[in-house]
């Protein structure tokens, strides 16, 4: 008997078929990723991506279809395998990974996520790239941990112009290449790094991971390391951006998984870590022992150098988490339209409807912020740009970050049991959020990252401020809240208080933007909420007055 036939029981009695699905969500696929985000799309016009705009709508397009969604969910359902050896004992160190996870990198790699910038650095490019990347993540974010690192590492690799000349071809190419390898046999490159060792966390000065000259090279530049690493990024990637204490102090070096005379470098992956989240992607510990490895930069400046990676990686931390934010925003949108209860719809009900605009505004306010961001990073030779661009990251990176794991909690609950179980995405949402802000510096990291930047680099405040100038007498509640912000930086604040700094200057840019740019309902929302009075710690507590349905329509979706 098939679904919603009738049938008679043994009596002869007429009985009905005890499974029909109804009042049930289709699935979200086939749609176009970058077409139905509004505020993305106007992001990359207004800040000078529009030449781009053809390119993401394809990109869109192919991350959309079901094909490239399932990819997702192949990657997570099958995650990496670690192969330390062969099958007759020789070490492999290796790291194997599901086709779907080979897919979604060729993909990214194809886009130019990886180095795209790099390659092709016309006004704009970053900005282009960012919204690739807020794409991308939003269909699989694990994929998107070496694609960033590799895009960090080029502008890193530029304190030493030999190493550049070598790798930056293979690192510019967009043609993915996951074969375990010699990069001089290969199509394309990526690059990874490792700092973090057991001891130290995010105290850099703590490593003890050595590196002595290879005595056997005449350049100077070849060490050898010996040392344990807690965490090594993608260790499937063709070389690594290392921290180690050399003779000279706490250097950076380039460490490849073939020496230079084509046999594999001793990088001795102990384990894969059992991750929170970021399933599909590897992430492992490693022993170096007397491994080959080429110096970056001057020895004892090793931070300086592997900071100037960072600065980039965090950029990513922002997007990635906006895109986290995007897709819970539209997936729980998706079933509030589709999902009637108590006779109504869920997104025609008064306090859904609350709870859906306020999730929207908050991922509107991390995508505009973010591709700001970005422009900043467009104009590398604008010592304004530099400046806001050394302050806002870190403090973007903490504030936008923490809010994505709040949303797609939040998110998930719109579905209800729907949202809760490992067949819907809203899980594997909730278990990535944490790692953008722990990767590349913890909250508190970043915060005192904010202080140093307000106190060391002179031109970061009037950078602020022209900033938040260019949306002064737009709104008296921005302007009473920037009032209050610049005082807080005038009277240099505590450490104490740094978490508040940044969250405050957060606000306030998010704000700035949002009255120029987004539509009116959206900009007094956000300042009701977000800038004057309170907030009510939960979403869904928007204060009267908004037009609800307005934003939830902005949000859009298939």
């Amino acid at each position: 008997m098939g679904q919603g036939q009738q049938g008679r029981d043994r009596g002869g009695a007429l009985r009905m078929a005890t499974h029909e699905v109804f009042n049930q969500p289709p699935p979200l696929v086939d749609y176009n990723v970058y077409e139905t985000d509004r505020a993305l799309a106007e992001a990359v016009e207004r800040e000078g991506a529009g030449w781009a705009h053809e390119r993401l709508c394809r990109f869109g397009e192919r991350l959309g279809s079901a094909e490239v969604i399932d990819w997702g969910v192949l990657a997570n359902r099958y995650p990496p395998v670690l192969q330390s050896f062969d099958r007759v004992g020789h070490r492999r160190d290796t790291v194997e990974f599901h086709p779907a996870w080979h897919h979604l990198m060729a993909l990214g790699v194809a886009e130019g996520l990886h180095t795209g910038p790099w390659a092709d650095p016309r006004p704009g490019a970053h900005v282009a790239r960012a919204a690739g990347v807020a794409m991308l993540s939003q269909i699989e974010a694990g994929v998107q941990c070496p694609l960033t690192m590799t895009y960090g590492a080029v502008p890193a690799l530029a304190a030493a112009p030999d190493l550049a000349a070598h790798w930056r071809p293979h690192l510019l190419s967009t043609r993915y290449d996951g074969r375990f390898q010699p990069v001089e046999r290969k199509a394309g490159a990526l690059m990874g790094m490792s700092m973090t060792e057991k001891q130290g966390g995010s105290d850099l000065r703590a490593i003890t991971t050595r590196a002595e000259p290879d005595e056997t090279d005449r350049s100077g530049a070849a060490y050898r390391l010996t040392g344990h690493k807690w965490f090594l990024s993608a260790p499937m990637c063709d070389a690594f951006l290392v921290l180690a204490q050399a003779p000279g102090g706490l250097s950076c070096f380039l460490l490849p998984r073939w020496t230079p005379d084509g046999a594999p470098n001793t990088l001795r992956l102990q384990r894969l870590k059992d991750k929170l989240g970021n399933r599909s992607n590897a992430s492992s510990e490693v022993e170096l022992d007397d491994t080959f490895a080429w110096l970056v930069g001057q020895p004892g400046r090793g931070i300086a150098a592997i900071i100037e990676m960072a600065t980039y990686t965090r950029l990513d931390c922002v997007l990635g988490s906006s895109a986290l934010m995007r897709q819970a925003v539209l997936q729980a949108t998706h079933h509030a339209r589709h999902r009637s209860a108590f006779g109504k719809r869920l997104v025609d009900q008064p306090l859904m409807t609350n709870v859906l605009a306020d999730l929207a505004l908050e991922s509107e306010a991390a995508t505009t912020l973010g591709l700001r961001l970005a422009r900043a990073f467009d104009a590398q030779d604008d010592p304004g740009a530099s400046a806001l661009r050394r302050l806002l990251t870190p403090a973007a990176k903490y504030w936008v970050c923490k809010r994505a794991t709040i949303l797609t909690g939040e998110a998930m609950e719109v579905l209800g049991g729907n949202g809760y179980v490992e067949e819907s995405p809203m899980p594997r949402l909730h278990r990535e959020a944490p790692v953008n802000s722990i990767w590349e510096g913890a909250g508190n990291v970043m915060c005192l990252d904010v202080l140093r930047a307000a106190e060391r680099v002179p031109e970061s405040i009037p950078a602020l401020r022209q900033e938040l100038a260019e949306a002064r007498g737009t709104d008296a509640r921005l302007d009473r809240f920037v009032a209050r912000v610049d005082a807080t930086l005038t009277h240099r604040p505590r450490e104490v208080d740094a978490r508040r700094l940044a969250e405050q200057i957060v606000l306030a840019v998010q704000g700035a933007l949002l009255v120029r740019f987004a539509p009116s309902a959206v900009a007094d929302a956000f300042c009701a909420s977000r800038l004057d009075g309170e907030h009510g710690g939960a979403f869904g507590t928007l204060p009267d007055g908004i037009d609800l349905r307005a934003i939830v329509e902005r949000a859009g979706g298939p």
